[in-house]
């Protein structure tokens, strides 16, 4: 099975670059965040002509997930359904050959000082409490997407300058590592451990894909049964060298099953 993950940054601006990628590199799943349109102007046509099947939860201008895959989900879920917000945006869960996969939007957290960061830390603390409720560490899942945060000095170029970037922060770290250790596995650090590799280059700095001065917030993570058959992992730079880039760029995972 071949999973990616890829924030658009506005789906409807990147659809050639994903549907170039997805005649390229013919994945089984591949989820998308930040498609940054509302359900009804969903660009379900256009996508159609891939062939995949798409399963998506968006909003007018910010947030967005969706996932498409080659064969019918067996089971969609949007969104907490722990009484709170339902965050239906930012997280989709579906089923595919009897396997979870859970795309998330994490949020970014503004500012340490937001009241925004706090509401991040708050977010992964119930992601973990989804996890727990709806998943196995015993039993194969995937979770993926923009968790828009590097887990360590090696995930972000000039570390010592951005230890209060909310993407880097300690508490964000934490939070992000509390809820990886409930049973999940970064597939890119089993396999690559000493690499350095991004998967975002801000458009604020024109020469950063150039120079690699990125962050690696994109993550492909599974549970030990399946993480062990993680067979190929690796980022491709190509869509954020197109015209009119997302300023993230595609990840991808291969796991035997």
């Amino acid at each position: 099975m071949k999973v990616a993950t890829f924030n658009v940054n506005s789906l409807r601006k990147r659809l050639p670059i994903v549907l170039q990628w997805l005649e390229r590199h013919q994945p089984d799943v591949l989820c998308l965040q930040e498609t940054k349109v509302q359900d009804s102007e969903f660009p379900l046509t256009a996508l159609a002509t891939s062939g995949y099947e798409i399963t998506f939860r968006g909003m007018k201008a910010y947030n967005g997930v969706a996932i498409l895959t080659r064969t019918k989900p067996e089971a969609i879920s949007y969104g907490f359904d722990d009484g709170g917000e339902t965050e239906d945006a930012r997280l989709l869960r579906v089923v595919i050959q009897g396997i979870p996969i859970i795309n998330t939007y994490v949020p970014q957290g503004f500012e340490i000082d937001s009241p925004k960061y706090q509401y991040k830390l708050g977010w992964y603390d119930r992601l973990r409490k989804h996890f727990e409720t709806h998943l196995s560490p015993k039993e194969p899942a995937i979770w993926c997407g923009d968790m828009n945060v590097a887990p360590r000095p090696i995930d972000v170029h000039s570390p010592e300058k951005h230890l209060k970037h909310v993407c880097y922060h300690e508490d964000a770290r934490n939070a992000y590592g509390k809820t990886v250790a409930w049973g999940f596995e970064d597939v890119f650090c089993r396999l690559y451990p000493d690499r350095q590799q991004f998967t975002f280059f801000d458009y604020r700095a024109p020469s950063a894909l150039a120079a690699n001065k990125g962050w690696r917030i994109d993550h492909i993570l599974a549970t030990p049964p399946l993480a062990q058959r993680c067979q190929l992992v690796d980022v491709d730079l190509e869509p954020r060298r197109a015209t009119d880039p997302s300023d993230h760029t595609v990840l991808w995972a291969e796991f035997s099953t």
